[in-house]
C-alpha cells in the first residue's frame, strides 16, 4: 500500500473557490463522465496566464475526455491591466484567479510553478532571451518545479505552447527550452533525486509535440469540430475560457466551421506509425490498451482482466447518459471495481514501475468518479462560514450543507471539516445522517478556532478550510467522497487592516522643510467592539505629529481614518525611506493591510502587504501654477503622482475633450493606449491638434497599432513598428544617449543628466515608432545590448505655436516606482513653454 499512499498525496489537487455560475445539468454531467472513458493524459506548458492553447485543451479534455493539465510558469505580474489599475502583485493575483476560472471552463487541471508573492519565477517584464529569463528566474528553481509537476501528473504527451524562436517572448522561449529538456530528465532518477524521497517516481513522457503550421505538421487537431452536447465547437469552447482573461483583453468570437491546430512531433519513445493520426497514436488510450501492456508482465493477467472490466464499466456509464439515476448506478459500480482493482494491483507481482503507473491512473479515475457521482446524484454541497474574514484567536461557526437534488436515496452520509494544523475544529451537533432522500438538505455545524500564530491569507495557497461529504448511495457497494469549499475564500486577515495614503511619495529635497501628510485608514476585522492606538514608525531623526492616535470601533467592518504630519530632518539624504503604520490593540497588533480585490468574473480575494509609505528623496523643480489636463485610459495613475509633486491636474471627461475649453490647460497628457480605450478621442483629435496649433503642449504616451492608432493622428505621421516584439527595449539598464542635450525637455526646469537614466525598472520602452516625419526632433537613442538602437522612442515637434511630444518610454511603470529621473523628465514634459 506504500505506493498508493504516496500517490494519494501527490495527486491532491487544490480545490479553488467557485464563482457564481448557472448549473448546466446534462452538460455538466457529460463533462464529469466523459473522462472515465480514457486513461490517456496530456500536458500543455506555458509562461504566463493566457498562454494556454485553449482550443486544443478543450478538444482533448471536453471532447476526448483526456486527463489534461496546463502548467504555467509565472503569475503575469509584469503585464498590463485592461479592467483596473492594479499592477505588480495585485495584477498577478487577478491573472491567477482568471487562469483558475479559465481552467474550470475547459475541465483542465492547473499547475503554476510560481508559488509565492515575489517568487523567484516572477513576470519581470518582456524579455528577448531565454537565457536572460532563466537567469532571472533561477534555472534550477524553475526546472525543478517543472520536473516535479511532470512527475506528479505523469502526462503521456507534453506540448509546450511556444517555439524557441528569436521572434518570441523570452519567457515563452525559456519554457520551451526546459520542457524539451525535461522530456528526458523527468525519467532520470539522478535528476532531482530528492523527489524520490518525497514519494514521487521518475516518469518518461512518451511524446513531445511543438506548435507547427499547416505546411509542415504531424498532427492536426480539429478544433473546429462542432460538439452537439456543448452546442459549440472546441475553438468556441476554448475562447469561452479565454474570455475569463479579462485583464488581458482576451477572448474572440469565432463562427462555426472547420479549423485546425497543427503540431509537430519533436521527441518520442514510441515506435512511430507511418502516419500520426493524433497525439496518442501508439500510446495506451483505453483500458483495453492498458490491459494489453499490463498482461505482458509477470503476474499481470489478473490485473489485465480487471482493467477490461473497467472498460466495460466506462462503456455502460456512457450508455446510461443522460438518465441521471442510471448514470449514478453505473458510476458507483465502476467506483467499486476501481477500488477492487487498486487492491489487486497493490497485491500483484507487477514490476514496481508498472504498478506505480497503473495506480496513478486508477487514482485519477477515483477522483473523476467522485466528481461524476456528485453530478449524477445532483448533490449540491456548500460551505457556509459565519464569516469568511477571520483574525488570529477568533472562534467562529461554519455550516456545511448538502442538498439531494436527484432521484437516488442516500443510505448514509457524514461530514468532515478540514483545517490547518493548530486549528481547533469541534462539531456542534450531529455530523452523520441516514436515509437522505430527494429534495432534502442535511446540515452539519462546526466550531473553528484560529490559533494565535495563524499566518495571514495567502492568495496562491489552497483554501485553508475544506469540507468532505462521505456518503453511500442506495445500492452502491462503496463510499464516495465529495470535497467542497466556500464560494468566497475563508481568510485570516490582520485584526486591524491599515491602508496608508499616499503609498508612495516624493520628498523634494529642494523643499525638505515641507511636511509629509500621511493618512491611515483602519478597518476593524476583530469581532465586535475594539480599540487600538495608531502610530507611525519613521526614519531616525524624523518627527511625527501627533505621536499616536486612539481609535475605537463599535463593530466589525467599521472603518475610521486618522491623519499624521511627518517632518523629515532638514538634512534628509537622497534615496529611499520608509514609513510604517502600526495598530496596537493590546494582544492584537498589526502592521499590514488587506487589499480587497473583487471582480465579478473572479470573485473576492485579498493581497496582504505591509502598511508602508515608500518615500523617494531627490531634487525636483516644479513650476508654480502649472495646470495639466490628463486623459486617462484607466491603465496608469501618473496623474496622482503629478498632483502629489505640486502640479494642478484635472482628469478630463469625454465632454471636456469633445466640447470643453482646452486652452485653459498648459499641457494635456494622453495616458498609455488612450486612443484605444477613450472612444471620444479619435472624433475629437482635430480639436487636440488645434489646441497644439494655438500654443498648447500635448504629450502622448505609447500606443499599439490595435489601439486604433494611425499615423495621421499625430500632426506629422508616426508609424508604430511591427512586429511589436522587435520594437521595444527590455533592458532597464541599457545605455541611453541624449541626442538633443540642449533641448528644453532635458533642461527646464530640471537639468537631466546620465544619472537620471539609472535605477529604471523592468523596461525602457515598448512599441517604439518605426517611421516618423522629419519635423520631429529625436531626443534619445537607446537599444538592448548588441542590437540596433532606436531613435524614435522620444519624439517632439513644434506644431503651430505649440508642441507635440510622443514617447514610448514606459512612464507608467517608472513613475509609480518613484524613479527620480523619470519623474524629473515627466515634469519637464508637462512644463514645456512655462
Amino acid at each position: 500500500m506504500a505506493a498508493a499512499t504516496a500517490l494519494a498525496s501527490t495527486l491532491a489537487i487544490p480545490v479553488m473557490p467557485q464563482t457564481a455560475h448557472a448549473d448546466r445539468g446534462v452538460v455538466d454531467l457529460w463533462k464529469a463522465i466523459k473522462p472515465l472513458t480514457t486513461i490517456a493524459s496530456a500536458m500543455n506548458t506555458g509562461a504566463h496566464p493566457d498562454d494556454e492553447h485553449s482550443a486544443m485543451l478543450a478538444y482533448l479534455s471536453l471532447g476526448k475526455g483526456v486527463n489534461t493539465s496546463s502548467v504555467i510558469a509565472n503569475r503575469g505580474e509584469g503585464g498590463q491591466n485592461e479592467i483596473g489599475s492594479e499592477l505588480g502583485n495585485a495584477l498577478g493575483i487577478i491573472r491567477t484567479r482568471e487562469l483558475q476560472e479559465a481552467s474550470k471552463v475547459t475541465n483542465v487541471t492547473l499547475g503554476i510553478l510560481s508559488e509565492e508573492i515575489n517568487d523567484a519565477i516572477f513576470d519581470f517584464g518582456f524579455s528577448k532571451s531565454p537565457d536572460e529569463t532563466l537567469s532571472k528566474w533561477g534555472e534550477q528553481v524553475v526546472y525543478e518545479r517543472l520536473i516535479r509537476k511532470i512527475r506528479e501528473l505523469r502526462p503521456d504527451v507534453v506540448i509546450p505552447a511556444f517555439l524557441n524562436e528569436p521572434s518570441t517572448h523570452g519567457h515563452h522561449r525559456a519554457i520551451n527550452v526546459i520542457t524539451v529538456k525535461a522530456f528526458t530528465d523527468a525519467a532520470n532518477p539522478a535528476v532531482f533525486p530528492e523527489h524520490l524521497k518525497q514519494g514521487l517516481q521518475p516518469w518518461q513522457v512518451k511524446k513531445l509535440y511543438v506548435p507547427a503550421n499547416k505546411d509542415d505538421y504531424d498532427v492536426a487537431i480539429p478544433v473546429g469540430e462542432y460538439d452537439e452536447l456543448y452546442g459549440a465547437s472546441y475553438l468556441q469552447l476554448g475562447e469561452e475560457s479565454r474570455f475569463m482573461h479579462k485583464s488581458q483583453g482576451m477572448g474572440r468570437h469565432y463562427d462555426e466551421g472547420p479549423s485546425f491546430n497543427y503540431y509537430k512531433l519533436e521527441k518520442t519513445t514510441v515506435l512511430q506509425a507511418p502516419q500520426e493520426k493524433d497525439f496518442f497514436t501508439g500510446i495506451a488510450y483505453t483500458y483495453e490498451d492498458l490491459a494489453k501492456e499490463v498482461a505482458a508482465n509477470n503476474g499481470g493477467a489478473e490485473v489485465a482482466a480487471k482493467l477490461r472490466v473497467l472498460q466495460k464499466d466506462a462503456d455502460e456509464v456512457i450508455a446510461a447518459y443522460p438518465q441521471f439515476a442510471k448514470v449514478a448506478k453505473e458510476v458507483h459500480e465502476m467506483k467499486a471495481d476501481v477500488d477492487q482493482t487498486v487492491k489487486l494491483v497493490n497485491a500483484s507481482r507487477l514490476p514496481q514501475a508498472t504498478k506505480v503507473d497503473v495506480l496513478h491512473r486508477l487514482k485519477v479515475k477515483e477522483q473523476q468518479l467522485n466528481k461524476a457521482s456528485a453530478e449524477a446524484l445532483s448533490l449540491v454541497v456548500k460551505v457556509r462560514p459565519e464569516t469568511g474574514e477571520l483574525v488570529a484567536g477568533q472562534t467562529s461557526k461554519i455550516k456545511v450543507t448538502a442538498y439531494n437534488g436527484g432521484q437516488v436515496k442516500i443510505n448514509g452520509g457524514s461530514f468532515r471539516l478540514n483545517a490547518p494544523a493548530g486549528w481547533k475544529v469541534k462539531p456542534v451537533g450531529v455530523t452523520a445522517f441516514a436515509n437522505w432522500d430527494y429534495n432534502e438538505t442535511v446540515t452539519a455545524t462546526f466550531e473553528v478556532t484560529v490559533p494565535a500564530n495563524a499566518p495571514y491569507f495567502h492568495p496562491y495557497h489552497a483554501p485553508i478550510i475544506t469540507a468532505d461529504l462521505m456518503y453511500q448511495p442506495a445500492q452502491a457497494k462503496t463510499m464516495v467522497t465529495h470535497r467542497a469549499v466556500s464560494a468566497d475564500p475563508i481568510a485570516v486577515l490582520p485584526p486591524y487592516s491599515l491602508a496608508v495614503s499616499p503609498e508612495a511619495a516624493v520628498l523634494n529635497t529642494l523643499k525638505a522643510e515641507e511636511p509629509i501628510p500621511v493618512k491611515v485608514t483602519v478597518r476593524n476585522y476583530t469581532p465586535g467592539e475594539a480599540s487600538a492606538n495608531i502610530s507611525l514608525q519613521v526614519p531616525q531623526g524624523w518627527k511625527v505629529e501627533p505621536a499616536s492616535q486612539p481609535l475605537t470601533f463599535a463593530a466589525k467592518g467599521e472603518t475610521k481614518s486618522v491623519a499624521f504630519t511627518v517632518q523629515p530632518t532638514a538634512a534628509v539624504q537622497k534615496g529611499k525611506h520608509t514609513i510604517t503604520a502600526v495598530a496596537n490593540g493590546g494582544t492584537l497588533q498589526s502592521q499590514h493591510g488587506a487589499q480587497i480585490i473583487h471582480y465579478p468574473h473572479i470573485g473576492k480575494t485579498y493581497l496582504i502587504q505591509p502598511a508602508q509609505v515608500t518615500i523617494q528623496a531627490f531634487d525636483l523643480e516644479v513650476p508654480e501654477g502649472l495646470k495639466v489636463g490628463y486623459v486617462s485610459s484607466g491603465f496608469d495613475n501618473i496623474d496622482q503622482y503629478l498632483q502629489q509633486v505640486g502640479v494642478d491636474v484635472t482628469k478630463l471627461s469625454a465632454k471636456d475633450i469633445e466640447s470643453g475649453d482646452l486652452s485653459q490647460y498648459d499641457t494635456i497628457v494622453l495616458g498609455i493606449r488612450a486612443y484605444g480605450f477613450r472612444p471620444e478621442l479619435i472624433p475629437s483629435n482635430a480639436r487636440l491638434l488645434k489646441y497644439v496649433e494655438n500654443g498648447g503642449n500635448l504629450v502622448v504616451q505609447y500606443h499599439k497599432p490595435e489601439d486604433k492608432w494611425s499615423p495621421g493622428l499625430a500632426p506629422y505621421p508616426i508609424t508604430i513598428g511591427t512586429p511589436l516584439i522587435q520594437w521595444r527595449v527590455t533592458d532597464e539598464n541599457s545605455k541611453v544617449t541624449m541626442l538633443a542635450p540642449d533641448h528644453p525637455l532635458f533642461n527646464q526646469p530640471n537639468k537631466i543628466t546620465e544619472e537620471d537614466w539609472n535605477n529604471w525598472i523592468q523596461d525602457r520602452s515598448a512599441y517604439n515608432p518605426a517611421q516618423w516625419g522629419g519635423e520631429y526632433t529625436e531626443l534619445i537613442s537607446n537599444g538592448d545590448p548588441g542590437e540596433k538602437e532606436f531613435t524614435g522612442t522620444y519624439l517632439t515637434a513644434k506644431y503651430g505655436k505649440g508642441t507635440y511630444t510622443y514617447s514610448s518610454l514606459v512612464w507608467y511603470r517608472e513613475i509609480p516606482a518613484l524613479v527620480p529621473g523619470a519623474i524629473r523628465m515627466f515634469v519637464n514634459m508637462v512644463s514645456l513653454h512655462q
